[in-house]
C-alpha cells in the first residue's frame, strides 16, 4: 500500500525555480520513516497542471510528514520562490476509496510511446474541459510499479461520473489505448473483510468470494480460540452468563477483524487479493498455499498446546 500526496500548483509555475524546491522537499521527505519518492508532475504541451506528489510506505507516515513543522518550512520556502498551491493537498491511497471527485488511474505506458501517451492525456483535458465541474488533470511521472499515474478532478462525485460515462471520453480513449502495454486501471479500494474492488474502463472487478472467506476463517479462529480461553473467564468472572459473554466476545471479535487484523491481513495478501494482480494461476497457488499453511500452523498450535485449550479452564 502507498499513500501520495498531491500538490497541485498555481500557475504559472517558474521551472527554473520549481526543480531546485522539488529537491529541497525531497530531501526534507527523506528524513522521515516510510519515504518512498518525491516527483513533479509532467506537463506535456501545457495542458496538463502542475504538481508534486510526495509517497510514502503508509497514510501514518504520509500524513506525520504533512503536519510536521519541516514540511511547512519547505512549502514556505516555495512561495519564496513563487510557487504557492492552487487547494488543498489531494491525498490518495491505494486501497482506500478516492475523495469525491476524484479518479486515479494506473496506465502501463509501452515502451517509447511516452509522447504518444502525453498527447492523448492532453486530448483527454481538452474535452473534459468542456463538462461542468472539470478541475484539472495531474500526471506522475513512472512509479516503483513502472506505471504513470494520472488523476482527475471535478467539482463533485455527480459531475466525475457523468464524465466517466460521456460519449466523448468514450470515443478520445482507444487513442489512449494505443498507447499502452494493458489496459489502464483505477485505484483498488478494498474492503475490511477482504474485498478489492477495482475498475478498470468502468468495469468493476471483485475478489473471487472465496478468496475473501479463506482469509477470513484464517483470522477469525485463531482470534475466536484466544478470545475463548482468556477473555471469555474474564467476563464469567465480573459476573456475566454464557449468554452475555458470548454476545461480548463476539463483539471484542468483530471489532478487532474490522479495525485492527483483517487489514494487517489485507495488506500482506494483497496482490493475492486483487482480482487483476492476483488472477493468474501462480499467484492463486502461492497464495493459497500460503494461506492453508496458515490453517495447518493454527490448528497443530491449539491441539498440541493444552494451555490454550480452553475448554480445560473454567
Amino acid at each position: 500500500m502507498v499513500a501520495i500526496a498531491v500538490t497541485v500548483l498555481h500557475e504559472p509555475v517558474d521551472p527554473e525555480a520549481l526543480g531546485p524546491w522539488v529537491d529541497v522537499m525531497r530531501a526534507d521527505g527523506a528524513r522521515n520513516a516510510g519515504f518512498v519518492d518525491c516527483v513533479a508532475s509532467l506537463r506535456g504541451d501545457g495542458d496538463l497542471q502542475q504538481a508534486v506528489a510526495v509517497s510514502f510506505a503508509t497514510e501514518t507516515q504520509l500524513h506525520s510528514w504533512l503536519d510536521g513543522e519541516s514540511r511547512r518550512t519547505v512549502m514556505s520556502d516555495g512561495e519564496t520562490r513563487g510557487i504557492r498551491r492552487a487547494s488543498s493537498d489531494l491525498v490518495l491511497v491505494d486501497g482506500q476509496a478516492t475523495p469525491p471527485g476524484v479518479a486515479a488511474f494506473r496506465h502501463p505506458v509501452a515502451p517509447e510511446r511516452d509522447a504518444q501517451f502525453l498527447a492523448a492525456q492532453t486530448e483527454l483535458v481538452r474535452i473534459s474541459a468542456r463538462f461542468p465541474g472539470y478541475e484539472g488533470t495531474v500526471v506522475l511521472p513512472v512509479d516503483d510499479r513502472g506505471e504513470r499515474l494520472s488523476v482527475i478532478r471535478f467539482r463533485t462525485a455527480r459531475q466525475l461520473s457523468g464524465w466517466m460515462e460521456s460519449a466523448q471520453r468514450q470515443g478520445a480513449l482507444p487513442t489512449l489505448r494505443s498507447t499502452l502495454e494493458r489496459d489502464f486501471s483505477t485505484f483498488t479500494q478494498t474492503t475490511p473483510f477482504g474485498t478489492t474492488v477495482r475498475v478498470e474502463d468502468g468495469q468493476t472487478r471483485l475478489t473471487p468470494g472465496w478468496k475473501s472467506a479463506m482469509l477470513v476463517l484464517l483470522v477469525l479462529y485463531p482470534t475466536v480460540m484466544l478470545l475463548s480461553r482468556f477473555v471469555g473467564p474474564l467476563f464469567e468472572g465480573l459476573g456475566a452468563g454464557p449468554w452475555l459473554t458470548i454476545w461480548l466476545s463476539q463483539v471484542l471479535s468483530v471489532s478487532l477483524l474490522q479495525w485492527v487484523l483483517m487489514p494487517f491481513a489485507v495488506r500482506a495478501m494483497r496482490r493475492w487479493l486483487d482480482p487483476v494482480d492476483g488472477a493468474g494461476l501462480g499467484v492463486t497457488v502461492r497464495g493459497v498455499a500460503i494461506v492453508v499453511a496458515g490453517y495447518v500452523t493454527t490448528l497443530a498450535v491449539f491441539a498440541l498446546v493444552t494451555w490454550l485449550q480452553y475448554w480445560d479452564y473454567s
